[in-house]
This record gives structure tokens, sequence and C-alpha cells, in this order.
């Protein structure tokens, strides 16, 4: 069976930030998804997880050609598709170390990043990380994290997995171990996974995944089929949470190239969905842009009775339910 893409990803500045350091990038012409969380003070975080976004975009365009250059070692043991991604990250953390040394406002400016990449020639997905920002799947009603956290409390429980509660509890959550521009060259974790028919990937900063649990996220996106519903629920359960941080989540649906992909709507709600082409972001620098042309499938109808934030309630419910 051949697979192909439904995509959408938003990001919002939560409830407690002047501004936000989070960016991504929908890129259906590689079919390629984008998260990252940027830090540093005077906006450097923006310019940071901007500059990670652009510079992996800039690379996957140049790297169309059968004659492109690979500014780094080429590992035989992995696909073409392995390697372009792997190798974009690393020019992009290249790219932020030197605005970082260059720049004395942006010094000691880094991002964390998270890609997938959707190989439809064989049905697989590979998965580029660095950082706390996240990858779950969700296949057959579970949700899986595919990621793991760079973060000093992962790596103090994943070290000392019998450490009291108490003790985990003293433990700062915001420390991350690994992030693209803090050092000229970086570990980029790899992974690969067989894609199904229906399966739902979910790419999100740590202010989606620290506010909500993963079945929360289970929740809405089995609820909600169109992406960009789903994501506008996450985001809205998230800031209805505390929204204590900058929130971005892309959900991205495998179906049936097949099959025409109409999303079925929510059981009990007054939603209405349409297909829509994804938009490109490629010559996109600034969050406002992107936000600004993503399109609101739901314009046609009535703001108050399809806006997700309705659905938190219900899905409250359904969850004390079980």
């Amino acid at each position: 069976m051949v697979l192909r893409v439904v995509a959408a990803g938003r990001s919002d500045v939560g409830l407690l930030r002047e501004h936000n350091e989070d960016s991504f990038a929908l890129l259906p012409a590689h079919e390629l998804f984008i998260v990252a969380d940027g830090m540093g003070g005077h906006r450097a975080g923006e310019v940071a997880s901007q500059l990670a976004t652009s510079t992996v975009t800039a690379f996957f365009d140049s790297t169309m050609r059968e004659d492109a250059t690979w500014p780094f070692h080429y590992d035989p043991a992995l696909s073409v598709e392995e390697n372009r991604l792997v190798t974009s990250i690393k020019v992009a953390n290249r790219s932020i170390y030197e605005e970082g040394a260059r720049a004395a406002d942006h010094r000691g400016m880094g991002t964390t990043f998270v890609g997938l990449l959707v190989a439809r020639q064989t049905n697989r997905v590979f998965v580029g990380h660095v950082g706390d920002s996240r990858c779950y799947r969700v296949r057959d009603g579970e949700i899986t994290l595919l990621t793991q956290d760079h973060s000093l409390i992962n790596e103090y429980i994943r070290t000392m997995p019998d450490l009291p509660a108490a003790q985990r509890d003293e433990l700062p959550r915001n420390v991350i171990t690994r992030a693209l521009g803090m050092n000229d060259v970086v570990l980029v974790d790899l992974l690969a996974d067989a894609a199904r028919e229906d399966d739902i990937y979910v790419l999100c900063s740590d202010g989606l995944s620290g506010m909500i649990s993963d079945d929360e996220i289970l929740d809405v996106v089995t609820l909600h089929e169109d992406p960009e519903v789903a994501c506008r629920a996450l985001i809205a359960m998230a800031n209805d949470h505390g929204g204590e941080d900058n929130i971005t989540a892309v959900v991205i649906r495998l179906v049936d190239a097949e099959k025409e992909f109409v999303p079925r709507r929510a059981a009990g709600s007054m939603e209405e969905t349409r297909q829509v082409a994804l938009p490109d972001f490629n010559d996109l620098t600034t969050e406002q842009a992107r936000n600004d042309l993503l399109v609101d499938i739901r314009d046609d109808f009535d703001v108050c009775a399809t806006d997700p934030a309705i659905r938190v309630a219900e899905l409250k419910s359904s969850r004390s339910k079980k």
C-alpha cells in the first residue's frame, strides 16, 4: 500500500510568556516536518529555532540535485533519507553555533529539534532528535513516545531508575543536556519506524508535553481526525492547563494514497471539516507569518460551535469515566 501524508501545525505563545521562541515547519515537498524550541535571552531563542528550521529547509532544497555536495561524512550504514536528515541537523547546529559566536546578543543561544521524514517509497518514517521536544506515535488506540528527552531529569531517571520520588521531584525539569548550538558538533538521535495506514505522529515542544499527559494527547488526536483541528485542540488544552510555556504541535496522519481523506466528525460535535492543501513555509521566516498563512478550515462555520476549546471539558469527562 502506498501511503500519503496529511499534516498540520500550530504554535502559540501560551499564557505566561511575552513572545514565542518555538518554530515549526511543514515541508510537503520533502515530506519533512519539524518542531524547534529555542532558548536564550533577548529573543535569541527565537532566532535559534528559526535558524534551525530555515537551515534544514535550505539543505533539503539544495540536496534535491544529484550533484549536491554533503558537508559531513556520508554514513554508508544509513539510507539516503537518514543521511540527509542527520546531515541537515548537523548543518543547522553549526549555523546556530557560528551565529552565537559571531553576535554578542546571540551568544549562548540554542534550540531543541525534532524532525520527522516520511519515505513513502519504503513506507518508513525517520525521526531525528536533539533536546526535549518530542515525537509520539499513535497506533491502534495506543500512544508511544518514540524519542528520549535529553534532559537532566531524564538522565537521572535513566541512570538511577530507583531514585526515590521525593528526590526526583526536586530535580529541575527545564534543564536540557543536549541542544543545537551548544557546541560546534552535535550527536543526533535517529530512529526508524515502519509506517502503517492510519498511524498518527505528533511532534511537540515541551510547552505541550509538560502541560498535558500522554493519554490526553491520545484522546485529542483520536477524537479529532483532522490534523488541523487536532492541533488547535491540543493547544487549547495546554492553555487550559496553565499555558506556562510556548506551545507547538505538529500532527501527521498517514492515509491510503488511493482514497480521499475525509476526516470523521467528532461524535456529538458540530465540527465541519474539509481537506485543504498544506501551505509551504519555505520562504517564511517569522512565527507571525506562518500563523497568518495557516488555513482555518472552519472559517465558514460558527466559531463558538466548533472551537476545540469547548471539547476540553468533554475530554476530561471521558477520561474520568474510564
